[in-house]
């Protein structure tokens, strides 16, 4: 998967990508077993593009590169890769990629009534109260998360 550097900020590394590029790896259909082994007879080799699979709106879509820990809590770590959908509508409890004064976060967000928080996965880091005062937009949806294990 081709990818293109087009922002880099205190919080994250953002990219777009080359969905016109086809790069299609082997998969195996029948998922591997977290069990007992499966015979390998069983096993037939398809091809898998990671374009087509995570990418649904590729004109809408970015991916950015993890910087810090406020989301660790939820397994999303440091280094981490995000793939991030913006035509997609936030709505309570969404993991998003927020702009608010002037720098990028990621969290969930929270609605309570009126009120608008962007929530931590880490008790090291506090919620954010959005208010009016606030140069606030909500600029994408997580719909993937890639991590290194």
């Amino acid at each position: 998967m081709k990818i293109i550097k087009i922002k880099s900020t205190y919080n994250m590394d953002f990219y777009s990508p080359a969905a016109e590029l086809e790069l299609e790896l082997p998969y195996i259909d029948g998922g591997i077993p977290a069990g007992f082994p499966s015979p390998a007879e069983d096993f037939s080799e398809l091809t898998l593009d990671l374009n087509k699979e995570l990418v649904k709106h590729p004109s809408s879509t970015f991916y950015a590169r993890v910087k810090g820990w406020s989301m660790r809590d939820e397994g999303i770590n440091d280094d981490d890769i995000l793939v991030i959908d913006k035509s997609i509508e936030p709505k309570d409890g969404a993991l998003a990629v927020c702009y608010v004064d002037g720098e990028f976060t990621l969290k969930r967000i929270k609605k309570n009534g009126t009120d608008l928080f962007l929530m931590p996965a880490n008790n090291d880091f506090s919620p954010i109260p959005i208010t009016e005062e606030n140069d606030f937009m909500v600029w994408g949806i997580v719909t993937y998360v890639i991590s290194r294990k």
